[in-house]
């Protein structure tokens, strides 16, 4: 079986990570798989980057100016909408026709068009669609806050100007993919129960094929390893507690970087003995802007790409928090359990299906600072640490390897490409 994996970017992003490792974990089970990305950005022969630079930057450039126009000019949410408007047309590319199977990815920001998701539609070639978020099941937006209009149809968008109106940029997009997928079928696979759930009552995806697998992460690269060495290599200190944050830019408000500043400033003030034994890490963009703000000593790791180094700063900590507002399966947390670090976040998107509630790690109540501190002060001082670290592991062995995700993938393969052969 051959599958192309098809991606905006190769390595920037949770939705490019996600789909690398799912290439290395079908490639090591057996399946032939490729990916083609906008944005190719190292020597991997099974990565294919998309031809003609400009082009595509044209492509990037006239979406966001689309955007920018009917927001007015303001720049508030410019990217957090996509309209799809311009994108490539891969149905002519070598790789394209010797796929058996388009395994479409997070195709945003210049790299397919509604128009260029038609004319894949229209081959006979069989199409699986994983959400990282619920773009596919929206008109223009990547996470639905409290706005539930998909599940009849998007219109008077909160993110627009004056709330749009009825025939708004999103009521018009929301017509443009609805005609995409009229009469056709997609397997749409969702990250997590949360998203099928959404993806589910989406008036968009009405009739398609929704089922949930989680993102696969390697164990060989994400496990336990010596704290003291790990601490050391990335400049912290060797002694007392390490509370890791994580994020590719930590400046994005989503990932609840104000919750995680006002939870470490109650641990300082109402458990003084905890606060000075403790220090606060932050890996990711603009770190350095936010960590002057924390009650704790705080160190700014920065950006790091490099996946062996991302997984010695996670052995360096002691318990890892993400208070996210919204999201989907975060990597981030499944990489921290792989290396047995507990986990601290909020009870929001597919969160507490990874992080089991004082098992291996705490779930605090949605934007919830005070219980956001409760839950990082038991994993530190309360509970049984070298307990939740094996349950940690465990968790993510039983259900994230790269042989349980890879499997579960080939089943949809396999029954899209029997439902195509069916439909001929």
């Amino acid at each position: 079986m051959r599958v192309l994996i098809v991606n905006t970017s190769e390595k920037t992003g949770g939705a490019a990570v996600a789909a690398n490792r799912l290439m290395e974990a079908l490639k090591n089970n057996g399946v032939k798989a490729k990916m083609l990305v906008r944005d190719k950005e190292t020597d991997q022969i099974t990565v294919v980057g998309l031809p003609g630079a400009l082009r595509m930057q044209w492509r990037f450039l006239w979406e966001r100016l689309s955007i920018f126009v009917s927001t007015r000019f303001s720049r508030a949410h410019l990217f957090e909408i996509d309209i799809a408007n311009a994108g490539a047309d891969i149905t002519q590319l070598r790789e394209f026709k010797e796929a058996d199977v388009i395994h479409l990815s997070w195709v945003n920001q210049g790299m397919l068009s509604l128009q260029g998701i038609r004319k894949i539609l229209d081959t006979d070639k069989p199409v699986v669609w994983t959400m990282h978020d619920a773009w596919p099941a929206t008109a223009i937006c990547h996470y639905t806050r409290d706005c539930d209009k998909y599940k009849s149809h998007c219109h008077n968008c909160p993110l627009l100007p004056g709330k749009g109106g009825a025939h708004d940029l999103a009521a018009r997009t929301w017509a443009r993919k609805k005609r995409m997928m009229a009469n056709r079928s997609i397997h749409f696979v969702a990250c997590s129960r949360w998203l099928a759930g959404v993806a589910a009552q989406s008036a968009l995806l009405t009739g398609q094929s929704v089922t949930s697998i989680p993102n696969p992460i390697d164990t060989r690269v994400f496990c336990p390893a010596d704290k003291r060495e790990a601490r050391m290599a990335a400049g912290l200190p060797l002694e007392g507690r390490v509370v890791l944050f994580v994020s590719q830019r930590v400046t994005d408000a989503r990932k609840g970087m104000d919750y995680f500043t006002a939870a470490m400033a109650m641990i300082a003030e109402l458990s003084p003995e905890l606060g000075r034994t403790t220090c606060v890490a932050i890996l990711g963009g603009h770190a350095e802007e936010v960590a002057a703000g924390l009650r704790l000593p705080a160190y700014p790791l920065g950006y790091v790409s490099d996946e062996r180094r991302i997984a010695s700063i996670y052995n360096a900590a002691d318990v890892f928090v993400l208070p996210s507002l919204e999201d989907n399966l975060p990597n981030t947390i499944m990489e921290a359990m792989a290396c047995g670090v507990p986990c601290v976040g909020f009870r929001v998107g597919g969160i507490p299906e990874m992080i089991d509630h004082k098992k291996n790690g705490y779930v605090a109540a949605p934007r919830d600072a005070a219980d956001l501190a409760a839950g990082i002060k038991w994993v530190l001082s309360e509970a049984d640490h070298s307990e939740l670290s094996r349950e940690a592991q465990r968790k993510v062995a039983l259900n994230y390897s790269q042989h349980a995700v890879a499997m579960k993938y080939i089943d949809v393969y396999n029954q899209a490409l029997t439902f195509k052969r069916y439909r001929l």
